[in-house]
């Protein structure tokens, strides 16, 4: 099982809640890469952020990253990123596009100034305009984001609106990576907030039920962990990676929360505890 959360969990501690300064979250990031290996992706860090990030990396391997930026700060943020030795560009990231006409002017600035081999995510508008978008990321190399929740309930999409973004990615074969709401294997009610969150192993069971071509809503509703637990175990390598190639990862403040998770689930061995 271990080999289907690889890379999920991109480290978002600097953003809310969590709100990480940054001479915690860099050591921190370190020890997550140490202790849990191929299962924490990219440290994510906005453009504006770089040269904060470079002053706390002191000694250590290039610092992997997944940067935030906006179309006229990526080219310089690229730069940065790429010519660092101390930074390790895994992965940009672009901010929500209003429209067709501003996702083409992003993908073209990303053809510009991205290596082949560096991913990028879109943020795809929750509007009506958001299968204009998909259409211009359809046959590219680029990736939507889907933001699935964050500090108000507003941010949270229903189980059914994120079925319907999921299928309109999945029919135009655009891989996804979600930000925000995330931080739990299953959906659940926070007690702090009431707001009811999305969880990571429900977004998988629903990409794998539209890649088996059957209904995804009720996946993403299930709060049964066992449930979710036991069909994911049922799953062959060849399925899983296909899940895989459509969800690639989400951003979390937290990546423990998660892991810990997966482990009071079954689904990866216990491990010890990293400090917060």
């Amino acid at each position: 099982m271990t080999a289907l959360f690889e890379g999920l969990f991109d480290d978002a501690a600097l953003f809310p809640p969590g709100d990480a300064p940054m001479a915690a979250a860099v050591p921190a990031h370190r020890e997550l890469r140490a202790r849990l290996g191929g299962l924490v992706g990219p440290f994510v860090v906005p453009a504006a952020r770089l040269d904060e990030l470079v002053a706390h990396l002191g000694d250590g391997d290039p610092f992997d990253v997944s940067v935030i930026a906006a179309a006229g700060a990526l080219p310089a943020a690229v730069d940065r990123a790429s010519t660092d030795p101390r930074l390790l560009l895994t992965a940009a990231e672009m901010p929500v596009v209003a429209d067709a006409a501003a996702a083409e002017q992003v993908v073209a600035v990303l053809d510009g100034v991205l290596p082949d081999h560096v991913p990028a995510a879109v943020e795809l508008p929750r509007t009506a305009v958001r299968d204009e978008v998909l259409d211009v990321l359809a046959g590219t190399r680029y990736r939507a984001k889907l933001r699935t929740g964050g500090l108000q309930a507003g941010l949270f999409p229903s189980p059914v609106e994120l079925a319907g973004t999921l299928s309109a990615c999945l029919s135009r074969e655009v891989a996804v990576k979600c930000t925000a709401g995330l931080h739990s294997a299953v959906r659940h009610t926070d007690p702090a907030t009431g707001f009811p969150h999305h969880g990571f192993l429900n977004v998988l069971a629903a990409v794998d039920a539209l890649v088996e071509g059957t209904p995804a809503v009720a996946w993403l509703e299930q709060q049964d962990g066992d449930a979710l637990a036991a069909a994911l175990r049922s799953w062959t390598p060849g399925r899983a990676a296909r899940a895989r190639a459509v969800f690639t990862s989400f951003g979390t403040c937290s990546v423990l929360e998660p892991v810990d998770d997966l482990v009071a689930l079954g689904l990866l061995p216990a491990r010890e505890r990293t400090p917060a």
